[in-house]
């Protein structure tokens, strides 16, 4: 039994007493029940076991709070990794695709290939970065960070992976916009007059 839940429990029978012997004097003839008296013991005792059960599964239950915080941050960490791999992914397809597209265009003058491709490379460039700073978050102890913090950081990523898929299309919308609008006025300028 608990040291602290024991010496309670002495101080309660003590408390007991002493008004059972200061009510007994009052009347001038000490009376004892000793029944009532042992009946009152054990009720305590029962309470105090029943105390101590009760102090343990709240503590029980506080440990089964801090875990599942626990797992929900790792599945939230995840949830984050998984979001930015498939924003990367969809980068790495945009650039693959769409950008040889645009280079290949007879539209596009060659002094513009190069500062497309650089535009492009910078965001792919940017994405690895972002993979390897992931990386050393989740394979070490990244600055002693708690799972909520890291999974923090990785919400922010992800956040940012986003924001990259979003300007590479940017960046393709203009570009083959830039295309069309050069494809449409060299049809105009090339036109034959029949009039």
């Amino acid at each position: 039994m608990n040291p602290k839940l024991k010496s309670f429990i002495y101080g309660l029978l003590l408390v007991i007493a002493l008004l059972i012997y200061g009510k007994s004097n009052a009347q001038g003839m000490p009376v004892y029940d000793n029944t009532n008296f042992i009946s009152l013991a054990k009720q305590l005792i029962e309470s105090a076991k029943q105390t101590s059960q009760l102090l343990q599964t709240v503590e029980f239950l506080k440990q089964q709070k801090e875990n599942i915080e626990k797992v929900n941050n790792v599945i939230r960490q995840l949830k984050a990794v998984r979001e930015i791999q498939r924003n990367n992914q969809r980068l790495f397809d945009i650039v693959q695709n769409d950008l040889q597209d645009i280079l290949n265009s007879p539209y596009v003058k060659p002094e513009e290939v190069s500062r497309i491709s650089e535009s492009f490379n910078n965001i792919i460039e940017n994405s690895l970065d972002n993979f390897e700073y992931i990386e050393r978050i989740l394979s070490s102890d990244f600055l002693k960070m708690t799972d909520a913090e890291r999974a923090e950081v990785l919400k922010e990523m992800e956040l940012q992976s986003k924001e990259m898929v979003a300007e590479i299309n940017k960046k393709t919308e203009r570009y083959n916009d830039i295309i069309s609008f050069r494809k449409m006025q060299d049809r105009i300028n090339n036109r034959e007059t029949n009039y």
